[in-house]
């Protein structure tokens, strides 16, 4: 991860929940990944971004996801899980996921999506104390971890732009952290600001007025991760709702369609066996279980048209 935020061009990161859209992500380029807690919230709870998530979710879900990819793992990790004290230990059992970043907004608990209305902030000061707790923690374990800090103030109760850019230049300055978040950017020239006057990279969304920036703009601006949190998984979500309102209308032929429609884009169809390491099992039995007790996989067989896709992906 430190190597993607030294490079002087833009680092265009998306976002999910799981290791199969991670995966995924890889396999169509991306060089990094964010886990993002919203996403975890909606798609395991059902229930909205609003700090339920606990610690143990956070960290077993980076360590799926780290555990099957090669490409570095940027962990939502929304407030920290309570005061300095609780991000101490916190963040020590994120390093030991297997993740290779974090991030720790500057709400005050209980949280609310970054995204929407009702967010208060903590204190500056007591935000960076939570932030040299949370580089202390690593320094113990893994220097080379990254530590982002969220400046949630934008939009915040209370909050100016001007407070706002103190926050960002202190996290960096007094607080050591590695990666500034300016979350829901408003305006480009917000941007080129903060980025001109806070001494390490800054990641950002967008969340002003009109068409966002693209990645080549952030970069021209100074910007140096472009995330997109929920992409993967917002995708996934919007697939699923048209297709499932289109088979309750129509029945197999909106199924037939849609994968017609998928097997003839540009992109084909996603490989689940070879996404999932499928093909690694039979590699196993063949080499560890004994002849005698291996599976017959010439005159068995299981749903044929799944069986014939996986082979045509072959």
């Amino acid at each position: 991860m430190r190597e993607l935020l030294a490079r002087n061009e833009i680092l265009v990161m998306p976002g999910g929940f799981s290791p199969l859209l991670a995966k995924m992500a890889q396999e169509a380029g991306f060089e990094s990944f964010f886990l993002a807690g919203s996403q975890l919230s909606a798609f395991l709870y059902g229930y909205p971004d609003t700090g339920v998530v606990g610690l143990r979710d956070f960290v077993d879900h980076a360590r799926h996801i780290a555990a099957r990819v090669d490409i570095p793992v940027l962990v939502d990790f929304d407030t920290g899980f309570g005061n300095a004290v609780n991000v101490w230990y916190a963040v020590q059992e994120c390093v030991r996921s297997g993740a290779a970043a974090l991030q720790i907004e500057d709400q005050e608990a209980p949280k609310k999506s970054g995204t929407l209305a009702g967010r208060r902030c903590i204190s500056q000061r007591e935000a960076v104390g939570k932030i040299r707790a949370a580089i202390d923690a690593r320094q113990a374990i893994d220097p080379e971890f990254v530590v982002c800090a969220r400046v949630d103030a934008l939009g915040a109760e209370g909050e100016t732009w001007e407070s706002t850019l103190a926050r960002c230049q202190a996290y960096a300055d007094e607080g050591g952290a590695d990666l500034i978040w300016l979350n829901s950017s408003q305006t480009r020239e917000q941007l080129e600001e903060v980025c001109r006057k806070v001494k390490v990279p800054v990641l950002t969304i967008w969340g002003g007025a009109g068409p966002p920036p693209t990645p080549k703009e952030l970069e021209a601006l100074g910007v140096r991760v472009a995330l997109y949190p929920t992409i993967t998984a917002s995708v996934g979500m919007q697939a699923a709702w048209h297709v499932l309102h289109d088979f309750k209308a129509r029945g197999l032929p909106a199924i037939a369609e849609w994968q017609a429609q998928m097997r003839n884009g540009p992109y084909g169809v996603p490989n689940l066996a070879a996404l999932t390491g499928l093909p690694k099992v039979r590699e196993l039995e063949a080499s560890f279980i004994p002849p005698e007790s291996q599976r017959d996989y010439e005159t068995t067989w299981g749903h044929r048209p799944a069986q014939e896709a996986s082979e045509n992906q072959r």
